[in-house]
């Protein structure tokens, strides 16, 4: 199993989301530290209630990616995750294959439907597309990324005999869906490479629009009713599940309970784990990625 560190959401209008550490510096005190990925979520026009009100702050995650993967060598590059109908999928498959370029094939893209109303109706896209949108997309990103010439007629837009250069370095880069409803399984038993359910409060699940998944059995069943969907692929799936208890102690505190914890998750089916550190604070970031490197990974 391996540990992917989200860079800290900071929430609210008045911190500064960069307060929690430079990328630069974040994501190689995160290699050295001995994680195996590095991750950013993305809001581009998130609501002023919702920000004001809890909602966090976020980076151009494809920007801040190829930032980190200037200063690193073998970290996993995660969109943690991408909202797929807010670009025209040409535009993502350009960005994702940018960073899969300059990373030299580290890239992962981690996408979802999105949820957040507003934010769909600022960036002029119909938010009753979205599933629509999401499935073009995943017809689309890899005629882009195959180098090849190519037409496609999407619900928006026509491309006719075009063709996409330089190619990424990964054929194809990997795409983990996020999300619990089944039009989310079954895209990825079919067409991705890994699942990334959203774990937490019902609160969190009825916010992000989809199903909650209550229960570290539930959630066991469902990863199994995955593979078993996914046929000869479900063993090459990566299970991408997220754990915040590191995250909301201090360093060095409740050491086996955690332990355990990640050894359940590991076996239920997870093959990376996301976990996020402190905010607002660059210190305290150091601080985390450090000593949970110490206590937690493979030297």
């Amino acid at each position: 199993m391996k540990y992917i560190f989200v860079y800290p959401d900071v929430h609210g209008t008045e911190p500064d989301l960069l307060d929690s550490g430079s990328i630069g510096e974040v994501a190689a005190t995160a290699e050295a530290a001995g994680w195996d990925g590095f991750a950013l979520t993305e809001h581009p026009i998130p609501g002023a209630r919702w920000l004001a009100s809890g909602g966090h702050q976020t980076l151009d995650p494809f920007v801040a990616l190829g930032c980190a993967a200037a200063v690193t060598s073998n970290l996993c590059l995660l969109t943690y995750l991408s909202v797929v109908p807010y670009r025209n999928p040409f535009l993502l498959a350009k960005a994702a294959a940018t960073v899969d370029k300059l990373s030299a094939g580290r890239f992962v893209l981690g996408v979802g439907a999105g949820y957040q109303k507003s934010e769909f109706h600022a960036l002029g896209v119909d938010f009753d597309e979205r599933n629509r949108l999401v499935d073009e997309a995943l017809d689309a990103l890899p005629l882009h990324w195959s180098g090849q010439p190519f037409s496609y007629q999407g619900l928006h837009f026509d491309a006719r005999d075009v063709i996409a250069r330089p190619r990424p370095v990964q054929d194809p880069i990997p795409i983990w869906i996020g999300g619990n409803s089944r039009a989310t399984l079954r895209r990825v038993a079919e067409r991705a490479q890994g699942w990334m359910p959203l774990t937490g409060s019902a609160a969190l699940s009825i916010t992000a629009r989809t199903p909650h998944l209550g229960s570290t059995q539930e959630l066991s069943n469902r990863i199994a009713e995955l593979r078993d969907m996914a046929g000869d692929r479900g063993d090459q799936l990566d299970i991408v599940l997220s754990h915040p208890g590191p995250a909301a102690v201090a360093p060095g505190a409740d050491v086996d309970r955690h332990k355990e914890s990640l050894a359940e998750l590991e076996r239920i089916g997870a093959t990376w784990v996301v976990v996020s550190g402190p905010a607002g604070s660059a210190a305290a970031t150091f601080e985390f990625l450090q000593a949970f490197g110490a206590t937690y990974l493979e030297p």
